[in-house]
């Protein structure tokens, strides 16, 4: 059932749709049909028609209008000029920080109220015109006591109860859709607008996004590819955040960029290596990489160094996700369309009968024919269609928590293109990542994970005796008698004969691997000897695990 409030909100995003000229949008919604003569014989609506004299811009306008998630519906498309007329890209690029402020009054009561002092006692200058605007704040320059640059990050008043009256909206047609919709089953509507929720919730956090840029900027801290900026612990609250003020291009001046002598080629390279850092090797990325939220340093141009801003939508995978992603896109790289179909299978991404030869020939005629080709020679529109072409062939479910993955990868796409056109994402990408790959199963790597884990097998091992001990007197206590024949006495003592048996090899297993553990965490002059008490451990157990005691006695 919709509520009265989700049906008041349909009509006022029909009514703005209209009023701003965007009819064909209201025409083509099988949803809004029923309604659509509400509008249209509104004199509220026929007098207010907007004065936006393009499409764009009357795009642009009805977007702003209907508030946060519709303006960072525009951003994310903003991204995609390959996908988009130019004038509709070119306004839809005005939300990335150009979104109409709020009173700067507002703001400065904002401030106060939060710190409890008055704006000259927190800042010794502050910029009332904002800096920025953008769909959940806006941001000012400042500069505090000390003479350091900052700004100023202020929520917009009432921004929570608007993302939830929006929220509602579409958990009422997610909800819809499942219901009514063949497709919802596979696309999984309601997961999809849970996981949005999540994300868009957690951006009403300022201390939230503090957190996330202080992981960031430890994350590349001495890294000449991105910068992260300072942020003022001090003067952070959940709704103002102050950080270090940086200064740069911002990443889609081209015209700007080229006059700097910046180094295009590398700059676009290095945005690749930067996403395959965070997504495999940090397993924590920025997700929202529009161009208003990336600079470029040009203080030197031949190494241009990306800073970022914005920090309140980040993702990380599991590591099952993060497992099967690496290697689809090893797969993908080295054209082994047969593991990737394999992959899809085993990560149940697909259903578990599907014919793995006929995944791999329907991959393989999508993907096949964009390889050795630079970003300009794509079309990724094509290869995106033809593969939700292919994932409903299969049945294929859509993976609720990859959509903020999607979504970055498709941003860096747009900005590569915008870039340098000529850049090869594959070949690009394709080291780093193999090398990534290569790091997660060499020695150092597992000697690292294995010291992680070293207090926690330590106490493990210390109650297998007791463990053992006590199921043994439960087993031998003469309270536990069972009205059983004696061959059934006899099969359960050969079977208790067989567990003692396996128990006192499982301990000297263990007890090897964590020799073998200590002797390589204390440095001892001969690794070897433990890297021997380490292997004759792992085969113990592969052993045990290979031979498990009979079913049949």
């Amino acid at each position: 059932m919709i509520r009265g409030r989700v049906v008041v909100r349909l009509l006022e995003i029909q009514r703005a749709l209209v009023r701003h000229g965007l009819d064909e949008l209201v025409r083509a919604t099988h949803l809004y049909r029923p309604f659509r003569f509400v509008a249209y014989l509104s004199p509220w609506t026929w007098f207010q028609r907007s004065a936006g004299t393009t499409r764009g811009e009357r795009l642009r306008l009805a977007l702003e209008e209907l508030g946060p998630i519709f303006v960072k519906f525009g951003q994310a498309l903003s991204t995609r000029r390959d996908l988009l007329p130019l004038d509709i890209a070119d306004e839809l690029a005005l939300l990335q920080d150009r979104v109409p402020p709020f009173d700067s009054a507002i703001a400065v009561a904002t401030i106060e109220a939060t710190f409890g002092r008055k704006l000259e006692e927190v800042f010794a200058e502050f910029d009332r015109t904002p800096l920025a605007a953008a769909s959940i704040a806006q941001v000012h320059a400042a500069r505090l006591h000390d003479g350091s640059e900052v700004v100023v990050k202020i929520l917009r008043p009432g921004m929570r109860e608007t993302i939830e009256r929006d929220l509602e909206v579409l958990a009422a047609l997610a909800a819809l859709a499942d219901q009514y919709w063949s497709e919802a089953r596979r696309l999984r509507p309601r997961e999809v607008v849970e996981e949005y929720r999540k994300t868009i919730l957690d951006e009403l956090d300022l201390m939230r996004e503090a957190g996330n840029a202080s992981q960031l900027k430890r994350n590349f801290q001495g890294s000449s590819l991105l910068y992260v900026p300072e942020v003022y612990w001090d003067l952070c609250r959940p709704d103002v955040m102050v950080m270090e003020r940086i200064h740069g291009i911002i990443v889609n001046r081209i015209e700007e960029l080229r006059a700097r002598g910046t180094n295009i080629p590398k700059l676009a390279e290095n945005g690749v290596e930067i996403f395959f850092t965070q997504v495999f090797r940090h397993n924590f990325f920025h997700a929202d990489m529009h161009p208003g939220n990336i600079f470029v340093q040009v203080d030197d141009p031949d190494n241009p160094r990306y800073a970022a801003v914005d920090f309140g939508i980040v993702g990380t995978l599991e590591p099952r996700d993060q497992h099967y992603l690496a290697e689809n896109f090893m797969a993908f790289f080295d054209r082994d369309y047969a593991r990737v179909a394999a992959l899809h299978v085993e990560s149940g991404w697909v259903p578990s009968g599907t014919r793995v030869s006929e995944l791999e020939s329907a991959v393989r005629t999508v993907c096949e024919p964009i390889f050795n080709k630079p970003l300009k020679d794509i079309s990724f529109a094509q290869v995106l269609l033809r593969l939700f072409e292919t994932a409903r062939r299969f049945d294929m479910r859509i993976q609720p928590q990859l959509i903020l993955l999607q979504k970055t990868l498709l941003n860096i796409e747009g900005l590569g293109r915008q870039l340098y056109p000529e850049l090869d994402l594959w070949k690009t990408a394709q080291p780093i990542l193999r090398a990534w790959m290569r790091d997660r199963v060499s020695p150092r790597t597992l000697l690292r994970a294995m010291r992680a884990q070293l207090p926690d097998a330590i106490e493990t091992l210390k109650q297998v005796p007791k463990i053992v001990k006590t199921g043994i007197r439960a087993a031998a206590d003469d309270g536990f008698r069972w009205p059983v024949q004696s061959a059934e006495i006899a099969e359960l003592r050969e079977e208790l004969r067989r567990l003692e048996s396996r128990r006192d090899t499982a301990i000297l297993g263990g007890v090897l691997w964590l020799a073998g553990l200590i002797w390589l965490a204390a440095g001892a002059p001969v690794p070897a000897v433990g890297w021997g008490q380490l292997l004759a451990g792992a085969a113990i157990f592969a052993r045990l695990r290979w031979t498990r005691p009979r079913a049949d006695g």
